[in-house]
């Protein structure tokens, strides 16, 4: 259970030049339900990464720091709730690659240029035909819809912005959602946060 934590509204929540945020429904493991997210971020961001350090990661993990050293950068981030695509060997990897292909193509870049991100249930097949279906009828939206698109077992999406000054003229801001209740050990384990 969430404690002392307020459910961050739209209004709360600061958009972010070169950054769009897409939510869809995908039916990984229920119907009617937003699970799919797709942040897309323009040429001229950079992207930084933490990993988890545990010895057994999902097939999306190992994908993502190879994709990380990808010398034209990223530009997506594709996460799917109600599946993690852990402990699903070779299939699993194949899997994530397949929806990184489908992510690429609708953003318009390279596979290598997407990080997939799974979440929910381990040692089950990823089901990537239904994410790949669902990804061109993704709909924009604001951080409050990607913070609650995300969870899984959490009780209340996490969400949170800032903005502030560098010197004197030069304003900036932060946003980042998370999902994960008490899944932080060891070195973020299965907690997801995005900034």
């Amino acid at each position: 259970m969430a404690v002392n934590l307020k459910e961050k509204n739209a209004e709360e929540l600061l958009t972010i030049d070169g950054v769009q945020v897409f939510v869809g429904q995908a039916g990984v493991k229920k119907p009617d339900h937003d699970d799919l997210t797709l942040i897309v971020l323009n040429r001229s961001n950079t992207v930084g990464a933490v990993f988890t350090q545990n010895r057994f990661c999902a097939a999306p993990v190992y994908i993502a720091k190879e994709h990380l050293a990808n010398e034209n950068g990223i530009r997506a981030l594709v996460i799917n709730t109600g599946n993690a695509n852990a402990g699903t060997g070779a299939q699993g990897r194949e899997d994530a690659l397949a929806v990184c292909r489908a992510a690429a193509e609708q953003v318009g870049c390279e596979p290598e240029q997407v990080l997939p991100f799974s979440t929910g249930v381990i040692l089950e097949p990823l089901p990537a035909q239904k994410i790949t279906a669902a990804l061109p009828d993704v709909k924009p939206v604001h951080w409050d819809r990607a913070a609650r698109a995300i969870m899984t077992t959490d009780t209340v999406p996490k969400a949170a912005s800032r903005e502030g000054k560098v010197g004197n003229s030069h304003t900036v801001r932060a946003t980042g959602i998370a999902k994960g209740s008490g899944m932080i050990c060891p070195n973020m384990a299965t907690m997801l946060g995005f900034i």
